[in-house]
């Protein structure tokens, strides 16, 4: 029992140190900015790592175009790019801490 209760341990301690490891990347994701845009940088949108929509930037050429339903889809599709390089990023990130598992799991 004693060889298990040190594989235990030992396991335990892989765990934690992988816990504290993926808490500091959240951390660090989160506070980061990340940016989409749409229209040929006609709009941009940034977003925080954990989804907070920062600022929207609208170039003015749209605006005077006057294609309020174009206008919409721009925005639409630059914060979806944002999210969706934020969402990335923090995958890649997290793999990188986990090594695509966690110890004793997988």
């Amino acid at each position: 029992m004693k060889g298990f209760n040190g594989g235990l341990q030992q396991l335990m301690k892989q765990a934690n140190q992988m816990q504290l490891k993926m808490k500091k990347t959240q951390e660090e994701l989160a506070s980061r900015t990340f940016t989409g845009t749409s229209g040929g940088d006609a709009v941009q949108a940034k977003v925080s790592g954990d989804n907070q929509v920062q600022s929207i930037t609208i170039s003015p050429e749209v605006v005077s175009a006057g294609d309020l339903e174009m206008l919409q889809d721009l925005i639409v599709t630059a914060v979806n790019d944002a999210l969706r390089t934020a969402r990335v990023t923090s995958e890649e990130e997290m793999q990188k801490v986990t090594g695509g598992k966690i110890p004793g799991l997988f």
